[in-house]
């Protein structure tokens, strides 16, 4: 998720002023629905595996890693449903300055948090990994 979110954050929600006006509502309406497709499932599994690994830790996965991707995972699933999710439905009607910049701002939450995910992994795999 992390690869797709600074896509999404550098190169995509910036782009949506590039749209039209007379067309944006049509396309944040599809928008919505072909991202769900894809990122639905997505962040399903990751909070699947994210649980199975409260439940059966990898060995050597301390608490911090494990209770650290929980935390970060609710911080994404909360700034989803909070802040992004009322942006995006705010734009299907069309487009808005102010709710493309808040869009674009708060994405940054998500961003840092999946980041944050990554991190947490690499650490963990730098010392489970041989020499």
């Amino acid at each position: 998720m992390v690869g797709l979110i600074w896509f999404v954050q550098i190169v995509h929600y910036p782009m949506y002023d590039l749209v039209g006006r007379s067309s944006f509502a049509k396309y944040q309406q599809a928008h919505q629905l072909r991202t769900t497709l894809v990122v639905g499932p997505m962040m399903l599994i990751e909070a699947a595996t994210t649980v199975a690994i409260v439940y059966w830790p990898p060995a050597g996965m301390g608490p911090y890693y494990t209770w650290g991707g929980v935390a970060l995972l609710f911080v994404v699933w909360f700034s989803t449903a909070l802040l992004q999710v009322p942006r995006h439905h705010a734009l299907s009607s069309g487009f808005d300055p102010v709710h493309h910049r808040a869009l674009v701002v708060t994405n940054w939450i998500r961003t840092f948090a999946w980041s944050g995910r990554a991190l947490i992994l690499m650490s963990y795999l730098f010392q489970i990994l041989p020499d």
